[in-house]
């Protein structure tokens, strides 16, 4: 698992990324961003997507599933980006730390757009919503970003 590294002259940056930026990724970067601002911790997080195209069509630029839970948890929306953005290559070098979501679905797809990051980056293995309800996936995730958030203590 590749350590976090930081600069003089930026907080650490944590980027999160899943398929299409919409759903698990999204609800990372709020939640770590949170977390981060409520223990006075200097990380922030970001996020992107591997296929963005896939949710081009969806009727809103969060997932409501991310946009529910999020209010539950007295979450701003406003703790992730609008809308789904790609991934880009300055993306991964901007990054600190970068994890993908879920290792079976994002390694293939990461060493196909990005390979020389496939195996710099750490993975989480956090089912999307064909392979499991929401409320489990999304629980998952913040257990994740807590145990993320330890090592910035």
């Amino acid at each position: 698992m590749p350590e976090p590294r930081t600069s003089a002259d930026s907080p650490p940056l944590v980027l999160f990324i899943c398929t299409g930026n919409y759903y698990r990724s999204r609800h990372a970067e709020a939640v770590l961003n949170w977390r981060a601002r409520g223990l006075g911790r200097a990380v922030r997080a970001f996020s992107r997507g591997l296929l963005t195209s896939l949710v081009a069509d969806e009727p809103t630029p969060l997932s409501p599933h991310t946009a529910a839970r999020l209010g539950e948890l007295g979450i701003p929306a406003d703790l992730t980006a609008p809308s789904p953005r790609q991934l880009a290559e300055e993306d991964l070098r901007r990054a600190h730390l970068t994890v993908a979501l879920r290792r079976g679905e994002h390694r293939k797809l990461m060493l196909r757009e990005h390979p020389e990051w496939a195996d710099r980056i750490e993975y989480w293995d956090v089912e999307d919503i064909d392979e499991g309800p929401p409320d489990r996936a999304l629980a998952r995730i913040e257990d994740e970003v807590e145990r993320l958030l330890r090592r910035y203590a």
